[in-house]
Formats: C-alpha cells, structure tokens, sequence
C-alpha cells in the first residue's frame, strides 16, 4: 500500500511539473498567442483581484494607479506561481523515490529548485532529480529575463504612435479632432500617410498583442492615452473619411479600417470575447446616429467638405463601424481604458450603458 502510494504521489508530481513547464514554454517561448489554461487562471484570478479594488475608488485617478500594477504584478506572478509548482512536482518525486518525509523532500526540492545545495538525497536516481530541476529553475528565471526585453520592445514601439496621436486628435483622442485638426493644420491631403502609418501598427498590434498577452494590460505612461482608445479614435476617424467626407477614394483608410479591426478581433478572440462576423449597415452600433451628426456639423463648420447625402453617410459609417464596435468596447472595457469618445466613455467600468442606435 505504501508502494502504490509512492507511485501515485510520484504520477502526481510529474503531471504538475509537466502542466507547469508547458505554461512556461507556451506563454514566454511559443511566437503564437495560445491558449494557457495555467497562465489564464493566474491572470485571470489577479485580475479579479484589482479589478474589486477599483470599484472602491471614486477617482480615475487611483483607478488608473492600481491598474497600472496590474500587469508587473501578474508578470511576476507567473514565474513564481510555476517555480512553487515545479517545487512541489519534485517533491512528490523525491517521496516517491526515497519514501522520505514531507519536510525532507520538500527541503531536497527547494535545494535544487534554487541550487543551494544545502539538503540533496543519498540514492542515485535522486540524485540526478536534483541535477533535472536545477536545471529547470535555472531556465524558468532565464526565459522571464529573456522576456521582458522584447515586451518592452514591443510596449515602447506601440506607445510611439500612441504619444504621436495625442498631437493629432488631442488626449483623451477623438476622432472629430483627429479629422479636424488635419484640416486646419492643411494636412487633409497628407492623411494617407497616417493610414498607412496605423495599418503597420495594427498588424504589429495582432503579432504582439495575442503572442505577449499581459502587454494589453500595460498602461501608457500618460494616464489619459490608452492603445486601444488610440486604436478606436484611429478607426473611427478612417471610417469617417471613407463614409462622410468628400474627396477622393482613400483605399489606404479602408485598408486601416480593414487591419484594426482584424487586429481587435484576434485579441478579442485571444481572451474569449464573442463577435459576430456577420455584420452590414444593419447590424447595431453604439455610436448613436445624434452622435454622428454631432460630429459631422462641427467638422462643416470648420470647413471641411461634408458629403450632401447624412443618411447615406450614416449607413456607410455604420458599415465599416460594425466590424470593430463590440471587440473595441469589450477590450477598453478589459483593461480599464481612460475615458475616450466612441470607445471607453459607453463602458460599465465608468458607470455608463451602452447605447444602442
């Protein structure tokens, strides 16, 4: 009976070392954004965490300080949560080895987790244990520090263009402003350039954003600019031009609009958020048609050329809105974003409903 009991405490401690080093390799090494059931429910649990932290402030500002911890925090949590577990895996495999007590082979793994030395077994085969989970503990710190330097990689070039937009639409970003501030800055014509300029963006964002998943977490360094607010200013702006604005055709918006919400969508997809891929110029929006018109006056009243034809205007902008609107409220809803027009400001986190058409 102490036998099979060995044996199975032994088949136990393999399958959690193994579950844990298949999170490891699949979060930091794999270049595809997977699904890690291990690394999810240590996210997902300390998000919960926070996320019960913020409903106590009664300022964005101390909401923005928590969540801003958020993702260094996790990111710390994944190292340690799997070196505790391959802690525990091996002992398990020492008791099933030597029949030692608790206490003794949690000392023979901690010893060769963290290659003190200070505690190692008599017996060959656990022996070479000792040698197998130095080496893993060795390569669990060596791929968080491998890491950090390409999200930070990542994080400072995707905060580029979000620092850059703050001069182009304003902070928080709108997409009126955006489109204003082009006109009057006689840069109407040049505005391919950004379009092309965000459709690289949103490709990188699709490659980096469901690959490094805790990097959609990370906060900008100014409280007010958020990635995905950008993302939805940028989108809404494009869509404008492409449904509302006299001019000639502007493929390279369309394209942008095209890239975005591929991009919103993946990352969507990557944390389970649900979209309808069948959307036209009936689907709902939570841009309101008030909204709309809103936006259109002031950009006529600043003079910028304004098709004739709002209702047609309308469905055509609700055409292309369709294709990011719930991925876009669903992910600034997700990572807490700063309030911002026709994304963050209709989210529940900030007490507000969504509005509908």
């Amino acid at each position: 009976m102490e036998l099979f009991s060995r044996i199975l405490i032994g088949f136990i401690g393999t399958a959690i070392t193994v579950a844990a080093l298949d999170a490891a390799v699949r979060t930091f090494v794999l270049p595809r954004g997977v699904s890690v059931r291990f690394t999810k429910i240590i996210a997902r649990s300390n998000l919960r965490w926070f996320r019960t932290l913020i409903r106590f402030s009664d300022s964005y500002a101390r909401r923005d300080s928590i969540m801003a911890m958020y993702a260094p925090v996790t990111l710390l949590l994944f190292p340690a949560v799997w070196l505790t577990t391959v802690l525990l895996g091996f002992s398990g495999l020492f008791h099933a080895f030597t029949g030692d007590t608790a206490g003794e082979v949690l000392q023979y793994s901690g010893s060769a987790l963290f290659t003190l030395g200070f505690a190692t077994p008599d017996s060959v085969a656990p022996t070479v244990l000792v040698y197998i989970e130095a080496a893993i503990g060795l390569t669990l710190l060596a791929l968080l520090i491998s890491y950090l330097p390409s999200m930070y990689g990542a994080f400072s070039r995707r905060e580029i263009s979000v620092s850059r937009l703050s001069v182009r639409a304003g902070t928080p970003p709108s997409a009126g402003e955006m489109l204003e501030r082009a006109h009057r800055a006689l840069f109407f014509g040049r505005l391919d350039e950004v379009w092309e300029e965000w459709e690289l963006w949103f490709v990188e964002l699709e490659e980096t954003h469901t690959s490094l998943l805790i990097l959609n977490f990370f906060r900008s360094p100014d409280p007010h600019r958020s990635w995905i607010t950008a993302a939805g200013t940028v989108l809404d702006a494009a869509s404008l031009r492409l449904s509302a604005i006299e001019g000639p055709p502007a493929p390279a918006a369309a394209l942008c609009v095209r890239s975005g919400f591929i991009a919103l969508r993946a990352i969507a997809k990557s944390f389970g958020i649900a979209y309808d891929l069948d959307v036209s110029q009936d689907t709902d929006v939570s841009v309101t048609r008030g909204e709309f018109d809103a936006v259109l006056d002031r950009l006529a009243a600043a003079g910028v050329a304004i098709k004739s034809d709002r209702d047609a205007s309308w469905r055509d902008y609700v055409g292309w809105r369709a294709n990011y609107d719930t991925v876009l409220l669903a992910i600034a809803e997700l990572v807490v974003a700063p309030v911002a027009q026709w994304s963050s400001d209709r989210s529940p986190v900030w007490g507000s409903s969504k509005r509908h058409r």
